[in-house]
């Protein structure tokens, strides 16, 4: 940049860069505004996105209501089928995104930027969290209204700090995964097909997990989703509470607990990946 043109109240110095929360936050603005738009351009997705996991959540309700289940099953299903929409967002729209630019050659842009790679992956995670949300308040709506299901929430506060603290830990753990992936290149996509259906199964998107043994329960909480939508059932079907595996106000503190193990870990793997990128020259491969 010429120095002539530097404005006169700068006293003859380059013109003060966007450091530190600003800086921040407009790099998360700027990952989530493309994935934002481009929702938007091809309509056919939400179709699809919608009908498909509907289909699986019927399935479930049919099955369920052939064999006499409680009536409150077929809700868990429904809540369940739009909860799959954030983990297979998690999944595939940020575990894997890391290793997805590094084969696009972006990733050493993203490295070398001065911004924080939490800031970037934060702005793809709510780029996505637009269109995942209203994905599963379509799959809520239509699942409730053709199976009438009746709902009795306890604590509206209790609900909405359950799916927030649920999505935080959620999207930390989208970020740990997002530098293990990375670290483990190639083995990514078989990973992300691997953690697909075991994470159906332990978080008992279909059922509660009460229905497993405790210290498998226990295991599977973890997994922020397992313990956020059984606190989510508890305080919004009637016999929650019977079904569910802990009470309320403990699951909300694990989950807050998650939401500081999995952003801290998050945080201190992308400053190791990043520092190994720039030591080496290259990003690591697998054998490291």
């Amino acid at each position: 940049m010429n120095p002539e043109k530097w404005p006169a109240d700068n006293m003859g110095f380059p013109p003060d860069k966007n450091t530190g929360l600003r800086l921040f936050l407009q790099t998360v603005i700027a990952r989530a505004y493309p994935r934002i738009i481009g929702q938007q351009r091809e309509k056919s997705w939400v179709f699809f996105d919608i009908f498909l996991p509907l289909l699986a959540v019927s399935a479930y309700v049919f099955v369920y209501r052939a064999i006499g289940a409680p009536e409150e099953y077929v809700g868990f299903v429904v809540m369940g089928g739009a909860m799959t929409a954030f983990w297979m967002n998690v999944l595939w729209s940020m575990s894997s995104q890391l290793y997805w630019e590094k084969e696009m050659g972006n990733l050493s842009l993203y490295i070398m930027a001065p911004n924080s790679m939490m800031a970037i992956l934060l702005g793809m995670a709510l780029g996505g969290l637009v269109a995942t949300t209203l994905r599963a308040l379509a799959i809520t709506v239509l699942g409730s209204w053709l199976f009438e299901i009746p709902y009795a929430v306890a604590s509206f506060g209790q609900l909405f700090l359950v799916f927030m603290l649920a999505m935080i830990a959620l999207y930390g753990m989208g970020m740990l995964f997002a530098s293990l992936f990375l670290l483990l290149s190639r083995e990514a996509w078989h990973l992300s097909n691997l953690a697909q259906e075991p994470v159906y199964l332990f978080s008992g998107f279909y059922f509660p997990i009460k229905s497993f043994n405790f210290w498998v329960a226990a295991t599977a909480s973890i997994i922020p989703l397992t313990l956020g939508l059984d606190a989510m059932r508890q305080l919004v079907f009637p016999s929650g509470a019977a079904l569910g595996f802990l009470s309320v106000p403990v699951e909300i503190g694990i989950l807050a607990a998650l939401c500081v193990i999995f952003l801290t870990a998050a945080k201190l793997l992308l400053e190791h990946m990043e520092k190994l990128a720039i030591r080496e020259g290259r990003l690591t491969e697998s054998r490291r």
